[in-house]
């Protein structure tokens, strides 16, 4: 059976029949709550009976509301099975969004890109909340918890930032925040909840590290001993800090080269907490004892992390923590007298910049990135005109193309493969219940990377093989025009990249569009595709030489198509004539080498020096991923390339120059024969 949608009516076409019904405009993808009994698609989960066994455990707690987020004790952004409490709970498989759970309602707060997602994951038992700020949470927990009454959350669960900003709401409401260590939902959720990862963890090969675990403790200490309020001891929560510090990586998280751990690094100990010694190989053990500066690394129990914590504070100490990534449930435990509190650590901090050799390595891993994404686009030419392609075998393909090339660990996130409407919700998973064939008379778009032993790739690009229609051409190039104009920007040192985002918006807003996510995002080696804290949001630091960013303009039709264009980028010195303050003043340099969409460039809306700048990054693509493809014997890729990268000074924006020219001619013709 297959569904049509047309204005007010539903057809359904079953054995060649279609039969009229009445006006029924509904998506049969998406719930709908307000008919009784409501319309659930297949994709929606049943919470009836969670629902109904987490209130009774919120009864013993004597709680009227529990809040419940989409994270775990170390707050990253990707999460193992087992800490899915959140998608477990409500359905909603989203990576953004909190639910809060009330003795008589329930709701999940989540961003636009999410709304769709959420209505078709979720029953009606759930409220969809078309926010995620916390002070929108807090203000829907006011109205219905009652004064005088608590509100429970796991303080593991929250970072100390988090934690702030409700309790700073909730000051003098006469409700209040009670930390529960024992997770609620988890209690509800026992013997169905997957284990804790324990797969093996391992230590990089010399050749893909940019300094050494012991180089890196020396600095952070060094950085310990400078700083004014002389912490004797650095608390690491996030994995991204322990998997940088010590050079080791794991496979807990999907997608994530990282193990769940803890670390406390003291002015002379080293204690790395880790779930399962046996994951710890006799290499690794070895390698962590070697060249000690001082001491050798400590191995300790995951769960021991609280408990060495408060034998720690006993002393004459002071801790360094930072608030964005580290959770209340240790923070509470450390008196507020031995606490030296920042946002983000100093190895946040410190490997946000990469070393001279970490930004080669990372360079040479999206010229082998290029040539796999090179290849998909190549297939999707030649197959999508067959009718053989969908969404799903298409992003199943481009990760089959990704494993060929040399240091390959894996994709760096689910593909998001997209056609047609598909394409206009920004996070959008292919399912058997959405997976769309794709078409020659679609906008397709295609975000996927991959993980490399010595970088992390995320690349977008947007395509069309037939006719795009103008909306969808000056769209794709305002995009593009965004794109091309934040990247070759010249700004002073640390400029916070929320001051210059709005260059990738220019282009959209000055015709009335827009979109609705991130600028872009840092990015790492062999690391998380989302590594903080570069970036163009608010929360993000400043632009130094050396970080590595994407660059992801987009525009969203809603029901009809959607376009994205992401690079990553290199922060770099600019060349520029004065130097004020004699600082050199920074732009970027593009890494991802794959060709724009030719067919859904309009270069009469573009200006020369955008069109001059797309024609020399051709040209590098040209040289650099051109001699790739020659040492991997493609010909067929090579010729392609070749084609791609054409200069688009060649094209039509040569046409309206001459055409300018020559309108301009016969004006000043006329105007001297009008004279005699």
């Amino acid at each position: 059976m297959g569904f049509h949608r047309t204005f007010g009516t539903w057809i359904f076409i079953q054995l060649g029949c279609t039969v009229a019904l009445p006006n029924v405009a509904r998506d049969a993808t998406v719930r709908d709550c307000s008919i009784n009994p409501p319309y659930l698609p297949a994709t929606a989960k049943n919470t009836t009976q969670e629902l109904h066994n987490l209130r009774w455990q919120m009864r013993t707690q004597n709680i009227s509301a529990y809040i419940i987020p989409a994270t775990d004790a170390h707050l990253g952004e990707y999460i193992a099975a087992r800490e899915k409490r959140r998608q477990w709970l409500t359905g909603f498989t989203g990576s953004s969004g909190t639910a809060v759970v009330t003795l008589t309602r329930a709701a999940v707060f989540t961003d636009s890109r999410y709304w769709t997602q959420a209505k078709r994951e979720m029953d009606c038992n759930w409220e969809l909340q078309e926010t995620i700020s916390n002070s929108a949470i807090v203000s829907w927990i006011l109205e219905e918890v009652k004064h005088g009454e608590q509100i429970g959350f796991d303080p593991f669960l929250f970072s100390i930032d988090d934690w702030g900003s409700y309790n700073n709401i909730l000051q003098n409401s006469g409700r209040f925040l009670l930390s529960i260590p024992t997770n609620l939902v988890e209690i509800v959720w026992d013997s169905q909840r997957p284990p804790l990862p324990d797969h093996e963890i391992y230590s990089l090969p010399d050749e893909f590290v940019g300094s050494t675990w012991q180089e890196k403790v020396a600095n952070i200490r060094d950085q310990m001993d400078k700083h004014s309020q002389k912490p004797t001891a650095l608390l690491l929560s996030s994995l991204e800090e322990t998997a940088w510090l010590f050079n080791l990586r794991g496979q807990d998280i999907s997608y994530n080269p990282f193990f769940y751990s803890y670390a406390l690094l003291t002015v002379d100990t080293i204690s790395l907490f880790v779930n399962n010694m046996t994951r710890i190989t006799p290499d690794v053990r070895s390698y962590l004892n070697a060249n000690c500066p001082g001491s050798c690394v400590q191995l300790l129990d995951y769960h021991s992390i609280r408990e060495t914590l408060s034998d720690y504070v006993k002393g004459n100490v002071k801790i360094w923590v930072g608030t964005k990534y580290t959770n209340y449930g240790l923070y509470e435990i450390i008196p507020k007298d031995k606490l030296v509190a920042e946002e983000y650590s100093p190895v946040m901090r410190t490997k946000s910049v990469k070393t001279q050799k970490e930004q080669e390595l990372l360079k040479n891993c999206h010229i082998r990135d290029a040539v796999a994404v090179i290849q998909y686009l190549i297939w999707l030419e030649k197959n999508v005109p067959k009718g053989t392609v969908n969404e799903d075998n298409g992003s199943r393909y481009v990760d089959w193309l990704r494993e060929k090339q040399a240091y390959f660990k894996g994709p760096s996130f689910a593909t998001i493969s997209a056609g047609g409407l598909n394409a206009a919700l920004p996070h959008y998973r292919a399912t058997n219940e959405t997976n769309r064939l794709l078409s020659v008379n679609e906008m397709y778009l295609v975000d996927s990377g991959g993980q490399y032993l010595d970088g992390t790739t995320d690349i977008t690009r947007t395509v069309h093989w037939g006719n795009p229609t103008e909306l969808e051409k000056e769209a794709y190039t305002r995009v593009l025009i965004g794109n091309i104009e934040l990247t070759k920007l010249i700004f002073p040192p640390r400029t916070s990249g929320r001051v210059i985002e709005t260059f990738a918006r220019r282009a959209l807003w000055e015709v009335g569009l827009n979109f609705g996510h991130g600028t872009g995002h840092g990015i790492g080696n062999f690391f998380s595709v989302h590594e903080w804290p570069v970036g163009f949001q608010s929360s993000n630091i400043a632009f130094t030489k050396g970080m590595f960013t994407s660059i992801e303009p987009g525009y969203y039709h809603d029901g009809h198509f959607g376009i994205r264009i992401e690079d990553i980028a290199l922060v770099v010195e600019a060349q520029t004539k004065h130097t004020f303050g004699g600082e050199k003043y920074l732009t970027f340099e593009t890494v991802s080498l794959v060709p724009y969409d030719r067919n859904l460039i309009d270069t009469s809306i573009m200006t020369e020096p955008q069109i001059s700048y797309v024609d020399k990054h051709y040209e590098k693509i040209r040289n650099v991923v051109g001699q790739e493809l020659k040492n991997q014997k493609l010909q067929e890729e090579y010729d392609w390339l070749v084609k791609n990268t054409k200069p688009l000074s060649n094209g039509s924006f040569v046409m309206a120059s001459l055409a300018l020219l020559f309108s301009t001619l016969a004006a000043n013709l006329f105007l001297q024969e009008a004279s005699v």
